[in-house]
């Protein structure tokens, strides 16, 4: 019997212990998807302080298409990631249901085996039948094996006794871990139902866009070309500038042949090297903000066969807002677009970062700067109300993704 009940123990720690390891995995996850839906939720709210607060229907068709068209992509993930939480509890309530029920099922078995034992303790309990047990003995050693018995089946008992105590807490444990995944659902299930009605008002508003410009294409045909234009003076303002700086900063250094990279000094070399560290981990360029367009090829809003490239990165922020270096360097050009904005480009040992579409400029050619350091206010269309500010970088001449070397980006 006492073989049998100490299997059961056995059998009941080693089903709580995986049943514990599979409850931290699924812990683990649910804290990286409530990180998530949190994060997008803070994107949303952001999006809406930055881009759409009393913005409605001002700027152009394309403007307000693309920002549109934003928001519902980031609805939609907040949506798929809030039912991955929910698809998440649902397993765990079902895992903790099957837990109870077994807790339940081997508790009962082990107070019956536990309460058999104490029957026979109390049978037993005299001191004249323990004292038989212990005179009866054929020899001196077994009956010092005797009394270890004695000594060790009461210690045995008393153990038992607090370990079926321990397991009753369990089960008190897990059935309140049941009460509250069962309300965390029921919230996420009632926050879906709010995420997806906005979804579809939001859905509905692009289709109204939509119709507009189908009623007019010429219209947006001609906004889509003045946009990648204006990119295009842009892109290659920026790149002149950066093959400009290349060429002279070469010809300080003694070398005169065309070369589309630095020829760095020990200082920059170093600068380069600590700045190159630091991919991932740099900081924003404005204090705080949204990313609004990211690096690379995308889809048009309204006709995904028309593709456009970004070299950069578009950062939302607030009216007012500055940009700032994000890494320590040397101001080595000014930027000023005919018809367009102003912008800085700061040199990092061989990586230069460019900040655009600058209204005022705190800084000039030749100034170090810090991280941090502020180079100028962010210019707000007046005709759509955003500040948006135009980040690059390049190593050399080389076009780098900005959003893998801002932090989050």
């Amino acid at each position: 019997m006492r073989a049998f009940f100490v299997y059961r123990i056995l059998l009941l720690g080693i089903f709580i212990s995986f049943a514990g390891t599979t409850l931290q995995a699924q812990t683990n996850e649910q804290k990286a998807l409530e990180a998530k839906r949190e994060q997008l939720q803070k994107e949303i709210s952001e999006m809406n302080r930055l881009l759409f607060a009393e913005r409605k229907q001002k700027g152009t068709v394309l403007d307000q298409m693309e920002l549109l068209d934003q928001k519902i992509n980031v609805r939609q993930q907040l949506i798929r990631v809030t039912n991955q939480q929910s698809n998440l509890l649902s397993r765990q309530i079902n895992a903790n249901i099957r837990n109870i029920a077994k807790l339940r099922e081997d508790l009962e078995i082990l107070k019956e085996e536990y309460a058999n034992m104490i029957r026979k303790s109390y049978q037993n309990r005299s001191q004249q039948s323990r004292l038989m047990f212990l005179m009866s003995s054929q020899n001196f050693y077994q009956a010092f094996k005797r009394l270890q018995y004695l000594k060790q089946y009461t210690q045995y008992r008393k153990q038992q006794g607090v370990q079926i105590a321990s397991k009753t807490e369990d089960l008190i444990t897990l059935n309140n871990d049941l009460t509250m995944q069962r309300k965390e659902k029921e919230s996420l299930i009632s926050e879906n139902k709010a995420a997806r009605k906005e979804l579809f008002e939001e859905i509905t508003d692009q289709k109204g866009l939509l119709s507009t410009i189908r009623k007019n294409e010429s219209n947006y045909a001609i906004a889509i070309n003045k946009k990648k234009a204006e990119a295009k003076k842009i892109d290659e303002q920026i790149e002149r500038l950066i093959r400009s700086a290349i060429a002279a900063s070469n010809k300080k250094a003694g070398n005169t042949g065309n070369s589309s990279t630095f020829i760095l000094t020990p200082e920059a070399a170093l600068v380069a090297t600590n700045f190159s560290a630091n991919k991932g981990r740099l900081i924003w360029p404005v204090e705080k903000g949204i990313k609004r367009q990211g690096f690379g090829i995308y889809s048009d809003a309204v006709y995904p066969g028309i593709k456009h490239q970004n070299n950069g990165v578009i950062i939302a922020t607030d009216k007012g807002a500055r940009a700032r270096a994000v890494f320590e360097g040397e101001v080595i050009a000014i930027l000023a677009v005919p018809g367009g904005g102003k912008g800085v480009q700061v040199k990092h040992g061989n990586y230069i970062s460019t900040y655009y579409n600058l209204a005022d400029l705190y800084v000039k050619k030749g100034d170090k700067v810090v991280a941090k350091e502020e180079l100028g206010e962010i210019y707000t269309n007046r005709l759509n109300g955003l500040t948006q500010l135009k980040f690059y970088l390049y190593r050399d001449a080389t076009r780098l993704n900005p959003e893998e070397w801002i932090y989050q980006l």
